[in-house]
């Protein structure tokens, strides 16, 4: 039985995870400072909007900083704070959920399962 406590409080977490591609967005930033164009590249075929809009409510909810350089050229990079560091945990118990799922021949992929 679940703790009556977890819903309200998970839903936070919720919302920092919450839009397409904020999870994928994380994962790159769990290995080191990036720019936006790698972050572009990585999460092909993100929009530059959507990567910006992504990147600027992790801004606001300081999981992510910006740092401006204003050399020539113009660069930005993003970087997890502390507080999402402490993200990761999360995405490493995600990770192991799916890999002991994926050994379970009753869990075939989503993707397989919708086409048959």
């Amino acid at each position: 039985m679940s703790d009556p406590i977890c819903p309200g409080s998970i839903e936070r977490l919720l919302e920092i995870l919450e839009g397409k591609w904020t999870l994928l967005l994380l994962r790159h930033l769990f290995n080191g400072v990036k720019r936006f164009g790698e972050l572009r590249r990585a999460l092909h075929p993100i929009s530059p909007k959507t990567l910006t809009d992504r990147l600027r409510l992790l801004e606001e909810r300081e999981i992510v900083t910006r740092t401006v350089y204003s050399e020539v050229p113009l660069h930005v990079e993003y970087q997890l704070t502390e507080r999402g560091r402490r993200l990761e945990p999360i995405f490493i118990a995600m990770g192991v959920w799916v890999q002991s799922d994926a050994s379970d021949p009753k869990n075939e992929p989503v993707s397989k399962s919708l086409s048959s």
